[in-house]
């Protein structure tokens, strides 16, 4: 008989996998639900690499997020086939950060794993201006 665990009809012990990774494995992430126009957002940019989204909680006056289409859950989980996407994600930031008139500076951040303050497991570039920013930034 199998247990019921949280949402899955299966132990992840079983299939030798943590909790966190059965529910990247299982479950789309809210970036791949608006990728997939399921949710809404307010895009600012997308080709077929990636898309560009207004952060829903801005940590400064300009806060975008620029997501590769393709899950990578996060930057240390990345191959050596995602290195030219990579590089047009940070591209992208660039091209974007001047659109919203970051000349006089801007950050770029990528969270990874819980201590880096990830809180989606979908690699993604937050890009914030529009401030002074501080350091150290944590």
């Amino acid at each position: 008989m199998k247990r019921r665990w949280k949402t899955f009809t299966y132990p992840p012990c079983e299939y030798g996998l943590q909790s966190e990774k059965i529910r990247e494995i299982i479950m789309s992430t809210i970036f791949e639900k608006i990728i997939s126009g399921e949710i809404q957002a307010d895009i600012l940019y997308q080709d077929e690499i990636c898309i560009v989204i207004r952060d829903i909680e801005p940590q400064a006056p300009v806060h975008f997020l620029v997501i590769p289409k393709k899950v990578i859950p996060r930057i240390g989980d990345a191959l050596q086939e995602d290195q030219s996407s990579l590089g047009h994600l940070l591209l992208t930031a660039g091209k974007i950060a001047e659109q919203e008139n970051l000349s006089s500076g801007y950050r770029v951040v990528i969270n990874h794993g819980k201590n880096g303050g990830e809180t989606v497991p979908h690699l993604h570039v937050h890009v914030l201006g529009g401030r002074q920013m501080r350091w150290p930034p944590g």
